[in-house]
């Protein structure tokens, strides 16, 4: 572990859908709800609350609830070009960068997570949790946008689980 790098992760995933379509997967409230969310609220740098079938800008603030937990995760988006590109804080002082490219009839997605600190609880809390929930949800990201499978635990019984 001496050369591990505890500030940061990427980790890709290849999904069989347009460009456009996985960018709108990540900056319209209804299309981040299918597959990483149970409610993405968002609001612009006024105050005022971005629809929710309308893409999300550089500067909007969000904030975010996933299904079974209790927890609140807000942040701003830092760059949101229409395209390709996207960045938000996460976990306190986090960024996180989504990258979209094409190769041959998938939509490349490269995510990075970085400057994450170095205290022993950021390390496993956020380094590791959070590398390993990006992990799943980028799959069920595929999974839905590929064959319409939501793959996440929605039943309260069966917490906490895998897949939430």
């Amino acid at each position: 572990m001496e050369n591990f790098d505890w500030t940061r992760f990427t980790i890709k995933i290849a999904i069989k859908a347009g460009i456009e379509e996985i960018y709108n997967a990540w900056t319209i409230p209804t299309e981040i709800e299918k597959w990483f969310l149970s409610d993405a609220s968002y609001q612009d740098e006024n105050g005022v609350n971005i629809p929710k079938d309308q893409n999300i800008l550089k500067g909007d603030l969000y904030k975010w609830i996933w299904h079974l937990y209790d927890e609140l995760e807000e942040g701003v988006i830092t760059i949101a070009d229409g395209y390709d590109s996207l960045q938000f804080t996460f976990a306190g002082t986090c960024l996180v960068d989504i990258q979209l490219r094409e190769e041959y009839e998938y939509t490349i997605v490269e995510l990075t997570q970085k400057d994450i600190p170095t205290d022993d609880e950021s390390k496993r809390n956020i380094r590791l949790g959070c590398h390993g929930g990006w992990s799943f949800y980028l799959v069920n990201l595929k999974s839905v946008y590929e064959g319409g499978l939501d793959l996440r635990n929605k039943d309260n019984r069966f917490k906490p689980m895998l897949n939430n």
